[in-house]
């Protein structure tokens, strides 16, 4: 992972020799479009990870799947080890 981010994406796909990454500073939001060609494509899922810097210095993380939070994480200011949450309603 990358220290310029604290949210980084790597992707693995058939269209890629090797892995392809890319770091994000708060928002990183993927539209996933489905179908035949450009003319016959649909809007299949949406999904985004947030990255949140509080106060005190801790730092929370969200993973939604069509705006419908589905992982919280938590990590504390000075930890080593990230703290799992409840997902939001």
């Amino acid at each position: 992972m990358s220290r310029s981010y604290p949210i980084w994406n790597t992707i693995n796909s058939c269209a890629y020799k090797g892995g392809k990454s890319y770091g994000v500073k708060e928002t990183g939001d993927v539209s996933v479009v489905v179908g035949t060609s450009g003319s016959n494509s649909h809007d299949f899922v949406q999904h985004c990870v947030t990255h949140r810097k509080y106060d005190n210095g801790d730092r929370e993380y969200r993973f939604y799947v069509d705006k419908v939070c589905v992982k919280r994480a938590l990590l504390r200011k000075g930890a080593s080890e990230l703290e799992m949450l409840p997902a939001l309603d």
